[in-house]
């Protein structure tokens, strides 16, 4: 992942790949979405992240999954 999208600290949150400048876990985004919850739901729930954040690490994700893919 690029850096300017996700940060790993391990004074932050244990190590956890979070969102840059955000004390906001990944794994978090993806358990919301898994539950059926809409990118909005999240983002009004943690403020501190970005859409352009949210956005840019799903397209990240699925330009690596298509690259595994093939």
């Amino acid at each position: 992942m690029k850096a300017s999208i996700v940060s790993r600290d391990p004074k932050v949150m244990g190590g956890a790949a979070v969102f840059a400048g955000t004390r906001v876990p990944l794994q978090t985004l993806l358990d919301y979405l898994e539950a059926g919850e809409s990118i909005d739901d999240f983002l009004e729930g943690f403020p501190s992240v970005t859409r352009e954040q949210v956005i840019a690490f799903l397209e990240e994700a699925k330009a690596r999954v298509i690259e595994a893919a093939s």
